[in-house]
């Protein structure tokens, strides 16, 4: 899902669901990245059961710059990423 709000200063929430694959909990890696490509922030690192309401992360920026910045999750079965924009 889209993370809110967006543009944020200096939080934003971002929500996720573990796609349907065997069994009932797999690995989950939630990273974020600056528009250069370097890792700045990891969310969630583990294996995660699912959940029929998802899952909830807040990602507090506040020490980093103004700027775009690409949420990234990844499960066995699926990448997703997002585009987040911090303005202070």
């Amino acid at each position: 899902y889209q993370n809110y709000p967006n543009p944020f200063n200096p939080s934003t929430t971002i929500k996720y669901d573990i796609g349907l694959m065997d069994g009932l909990e797999q690995r989950v890696s939630v990273n974020v990245y600056n528009v250069v490509g370097q890792h700045v922030a990891t969310l969630a690192d583990g294996y995660m059961e699912r959940s029929a309401s998802g899952y909830t992360l807040n990602w507090n920026a506040s020490q980093m710059p103004s700027g775009v910045y690409l949420v990234r999750a990844e499960t066995a079965g699926s990448v997703s990423t997002q585009k987040l924009m911090l303005l202070k």
